[in-house]
């Protein structure tokens, strides 16, 4: 098992300037290695439609690779005396965030999404170190951690680190409120949870939105907090402080120092809404299904400060590491159809985008919006398909209640729930709209 634990540091001030000198060396370095990188990548590249059949080309250059790269360090070293300073493990990890950001730009990751263009990082934008080697029991004492070249460092360690995990790299994190340290855990010996098939039973239909967080297959919804809005005046008249200082002086550093610290409070109050919240759902037991969102593209829209603050793409993260460690799941499925069709009888029933109430002609199903599209989302998660087709038989009971175990409208299906997650419609074309 692999976690993180963070904690805040009480650093004295020679320490502080210690962190903040190396973090600049690290942020030239990192700059210096990109732009050896960005050379050889202009003076080795050709566009065939751009190139005439006879031209002149020059000797090929060698291509700057982590290895060849981290051989390097030594003149740096050799050039720049102050990098002997720094431990040459966290030189190293430079050349290796270089090495990353680089080849996503170019080949994608694992998975083929490809990133753009990496950027230089001007001051402020480079904010942490790494210590790549584990660190020892023997030198953690108490609140107190040693870390190469630069002694022991002071932790608030408001929960301590569990027996018999080992720490295997931590990281040095500068914020405007503060230093921070972030440790890297390991335990090989608690085993990986293996979570069940999912099925009608075991299974939750969660629709993201923005009149509420979410709304589940039996109603239940959570209210959005909207912590930028709230603080949103607050910012605002920060802001026009900020914009009246004179450029280069002290009072427009505290400026930028005041503003930062709003900012994170609005950051960090949507982080704990998303963990408590997840904490909420996963504390039932099953596992949970949603759409797999577009949210890049619904920033786009006019609803991107809401979006933005609603922070779907965060929550749905801190979800699925969280349900991994409680051994459950959380299925993404296609979106098509699962807000147009009826949960209780599968026909098509359009609705805008200002529609919040569904009113199926066919059957007589009234619900909300959201409640029938969690509803098919939980169908979907577990194999069903959205649109079956007319003439299955009816249910007695009336439909949308929350404490029907099977979701409205339709007989549970035994094969159904054998099917795989893999059938779970998983994202072919995501929606733009909650």
């Amino acid at each position: 098992m692999r976690t993180a634990y963070q904690y805040r540091l009480r650093l004295t001030p020679q320490q502080q300037a210690t962190i903040d000198e190396w973090i600049e060396l690290c942020r030239r370095q990192y700059n210096y290695r990109l732009a050896e990188r960005f050379h050889w990548y202009e003076q080795n590249r050709c566009d065939i439609n751009a190139c005439p059949l006879v031209c002149h080309l020059p000797e090929l250059k060698d291509r700057p690779d982590f290895y060849s790269q981290k051989r390097d360090l030594r003149h740096s070293k050799t050039l720049f005396p102050e990098y002997k300073d720094l431990p040459s493990h966290t030189l190293q990890d430079v050349i290796a965030r270089v090495e990353k950001a680089f080849e996503r730009w170019l080949s994608g990751d694992r998975n083929g999404k490809r990133s753009g263009k990496p950027r230089f990082k001007g001051q402020g934008r480079y904010r942490s170190i790494t210590f790549p080697d584990p660190v020892k029991p023997e030198h953690i004492n108490g609140r107190f951690i040693q870390l190469p070249k630069i002694g022991k460092l002071k932790m608030i360690l408001h929960r301590p680190i569990p027996d018999g995990f080992k720490i295997k790299t931590a990281t040095i994190l500068r914020k405007v409120d503060g230093y921070y340290i972030t440790l890297s855990l390991q335990d090989d010996a608690v085993p990986v949870l293996t979570a069940d098939a999912p099925n009608l039973k075991n299974t939750i239909g969660i629709d993201m939105g923005l009149k509420a967080f979410w709304v589940d297959d039996s109603g239940k919804e959570e209210p959005i907090p909207q912590y930028y809005r709230q603080a949103e005046k607050k910012l605002k008249r920060l802001q026009r402080s900020l914009s009246r200082k004179k450029k280069g002086s002290n009072r427009r550093k505290k400026a930028i120092k005041r503003l930062a610290k709003a900012h994170l409070k609005v950051s960090n109050q949507r982080k704990d809404f998303h963990y408590k919240t997840a904490k909420k759902l996963l504390s039932q037991g099953k596992h949970i299904a949603h759409e797999k969102l577009n949210v890049k593209g619904i920033a786009r829209t006019r609803m991107a400060k809401s979006t933005h603050d609603a922070g779907w793409g965060q929550f749905l993260r801190i979800l699925s590491v969280k349900a991994a460690n409680a051994g459950l799941m959380t299925m993404a499925v296609n979106p098509n159809g699962t807000t147009q069709n009826c949960s209780g009888c599968g026909q098509k029933v359009a609705k805008e985008i200002h529609d919040r109430w569904h009113s199926c002609p066919h059957c007589g199903l009234e619900l909300d919006r959201d409640h029938n599209a969690a509803i098919n989302i939980k169908y979907l998660a577990v194999g069903h398909p959205v649109n079956d087709p007319p003439g299955r038989p009816e249910d007695d009971d009336p439909p949308g209640r929350p404490e029907d175990d099977d979701p409205p409208g339709r007989p549970e299906d035994d094969k159904a729930q054998e099917t795989p997650v893999a059938v779970a419609g998983v994202t072919e074309k995501p929606a733009l709209y909650p």
